[in-house]
């Protein structure tokens, strides 16, 4: 997959987690407020939507690439003395 298609594959992934987790939390937390008679299994079907929406959006976080760059950046900033913010100097 080029890398053009793989960002847009994993942005559309990313929205579509996103909206799973909206829906799943507002359709559980309005479930809960109000006494809207829905089964209990409804809602426990939801409360593990907020889950799923969770995992799709870290697939395509991970598709899209942004989970790698930010944990190379992370490590050279912490680790790497030629990027470190601060020089420790230690005896």
């Amino acid at each position: 997959m080029r890398r053009k298609k793989a960002l847009i594959f994993g942005n559309i992934l990313m929205g579509l987690g996103m909206a799973t987790m909206f829906i799943s939390l507002s359709y559980v937390l309005l479930s809960h407020i109000f006494n809207l008679g829905v089964s209990e299994l409804l809602t426990s079907i939801a409360l593990m939507g907020l889950f799923v929406g969770a995992l799709i959006w870290l697939v395509g976080a991970s598709v899209g690439g942004r989970e790698g760059v930010t944990d190379r950046y992370w490590w050279l900033r912490n680790y790497d003395e030629r990027y470190r913010r601060k020089k420790h100097k230690h005896p």
